[in-house]
């Protein structure tokens, strides 16, 4: 590896870590010696990189720090390509439009041969699933961005329908369906509701009273609760 794809890998290491992390750990994930590191924070802090720390305490990169998608690696190009046309593939017309968008920003500053490669790419998704929503996703993620709540007629596998006040903080995208995640006023419970059973859809300015981050820490916590194996999965 050239000095210069270490320097690049780590700038991609120090992105994923959100609090500062130490020399140490830093030097064991890219394989150099806790020197080596030391030396590569300081070549990229002279280079203006927003490193902050130091020795003993650790570092932490600045958040908007931007580096220009230049390099990518084949498996990075193959990653790329085949999650944007999958979302490109879903029924939520707004944020398929998005994927494409997304994907030719990112051919438009590539090299030649990466853009090249970008094209020629063989991983291919197939054909989306028929099931058909009465709902736009689009308010249903905005409603999640926004923290506020979402009203809606819901019928069960059954058939059996019932109004919902939610607060939604998730949103499942499968094969053959995509699924809400959000806490329900009429059930005061985690519940999941599948968009293709969701109709009258209202969006609401009423912020629920929880952040979106905490509901979805205490939702995943539920998978590892003793006795909540039914609940966890519980539908509408």
């Amino acid at each position: 590896m050239s000095r210069s794809e270490r320097l690049l890998d780590l700038i991609q290491i120090l992105r994923r870590h959100r609090r500062p992390v130490s020399g140490r750990t830093l030097a064991d994930e890219m394989g150099v010696s806790i020197r080596t590191l030391y030396r590569d924070i300081a070549t990229l802090q002279g280079q203006g990189a927003p490193i902050e720390g130091e020795a003993g305490l650790g570092y932490v990169l600045k958040p908007g720090f931007m580096l220009p998608p230049l390099m990518f690696t084949d498996e990075e190009i193959e990653a790329i390509v085949l999650g944007s046309r999958w979302v490109a593939k879903q029924p939520d017309r707004r944020l398929a439009a998005a994927a494409t968008d997304a994907l030719a920003k990112i051919a438009a500053v590539l090299p030649d041969d990466l853009r090249e490669d970008l094209d020629a790419t063989t991983l291919l998704v197939g054909p989306r699933s028929e099931s058909v929503e009465a709902v736009d996703l689009g308010v249903v993620r905005q409603a999640i961005r926004d923290e506020r709540k979402l009203g809606f007629l819901y019928r069960d596998a059954e058939g059996a329908a019932s109004e919902r006040l939610v607060w939604p903080f998730a949103l499942s995208f499968f094969d053959k369906a995509r699924v809400m995640v959000a806490w329900c006023e009429m059930r005061q419970d985690f519940r999941h509701f599948r968009a293709d059973r969701m109709s009258e859809l209202t969006a609401t300015d009423i912020r629920y009273p929880r952040r979106r981050q905490a509901m979805l820490k205490e939702w995943r916590a539920t998978f590892d609760a003793p006795g909540r194996t039914i609940a966890k999965g519980a539908p509408g």
